[in-house]
């Protein structure tokens, strides 16, 4: 089980290592947009698919933002399936899933773009994004970012790739 470090000291040193540390250190530190960017270069540099599942693992502690909550769980979601690892079951629980929907784009004109764009992750709890809403530049400089394959090494038209 992943430790969550005191927030303020690690914070300043190094980047989010889980998504619970994302949640931890949002709530006592603020700035909860920067460190789920920061966790995802940590998870898109991260050696091996055990390492990846393991920065999903752990549940984020449920906090009064539920658009927060929702996303994070979205995130582990859509990142689970994109690397092919076990969906953490804590992202299928209450509380993780919006009741009215949330456009974090803010913009009417996107609107229709986003209701169809959104990944399966996102869509399901009523969070409506881009197609590619965890993209960073460090995902395609770590070599990944190639569209998902099957089994047989053919395009997988049933994982969402956004």
């Amino acid at each position: 089980m992943m430790t969550t470090a005191a927030p303020a000291t690690d914070a300043a040193s190094r980047r989010p290592r889980s998504l619970r540390e994302v949640a931890a250190w949002g709530q006592a530190l603020g700035g909860a947009d920067a460190f789920p960017r920061e966790f995802l270069d940590s998870f898109y540099l991260a050696g091996d698919d055990a390492a990846r599942a393991a920065m999903l693992a752990e549940e984020p502690p449920l906090i009064e933002d539920d658009r927060a909550n929702a996303y994070l769980a979205a995130v582990a979601e859509h990142l689970a399936f994109r690397f092919r690892l076990a969906v953490p079951d804590w992202t299928g629980l209450p509380g993780r899933f919006l009741k009215r929907p949330f456009f974090p784009a803010g913009l009417e004109s996107l609107k229709a773009t986003l209701l169809v764009e959104s990944p399966t992750a996102f869509r399901r709890r009523m969070i409506f994004v881009g197609a590619d809403p965890l993209y960073r530049p460090r995902r395609d400089s770590s070599g990944i970012g190639e569209p998902l394959r099957g089994p047989g090494g053919e395009p997988d038209g049933d994982v969402d790739q956004g």
